[in-house]
């Protein structure tokens, strides 16, 4: 066989395993440095509240069935609540200038709209 057609083929064979091993080879990037395809604040925020929920449940749970003590459960009880509320006003705040229409600086003026005589039938 002549060689051309061997290191075409080894070139070929190693850009493929190149191009399927470099998502796995590279670092991931940090938040600061996501591009387009970066998750909205949105959705890290609903992960945030759903994180602080289910971590006051949790201790509730442990709570109820003795695994926590009274004195932990209300030391505990006080930062996650302050993180629950925090998370959900978050949450509320950027739903809310999600759904509010952008002001305009311009008032709108009504138009007149001209009185139409009904006529009744006698």
């Amino acid at each position: 066989m002549q060689p051309l057609p061997l290191v075409l083929a080894a070139l070929i064979a190693a850009a493929a395993v190149l191009a399927v091993a470099m998502p796995f080879v590279r670092r991931p990037r940090r938040s600061s440095e996501r591009g387009p395809d970066a998750q909205p604040p949105q959705l890290e925020l609903l992960e945030r509240r759903d994180r602080a929920l289910a971590a006051l449940a949790e201790l509730e749970f442990d709570h109820r069935t003795g695994k926590i003590a009274d004195a932990d459960y209300h030391r505990l009880l006080g930062p996650l609540r302050g993180e629950a509320a925090e998370a959900l006003r978050l949450v509320r705040g950027t739903a809310r200038r999600a759904v509010e229409p952008k002001r305009t600086t311009q008032k709108r003026r009504r138009r007149a709209v001209p009185a139409v005589a009904s006529k009744e039938p006698s």
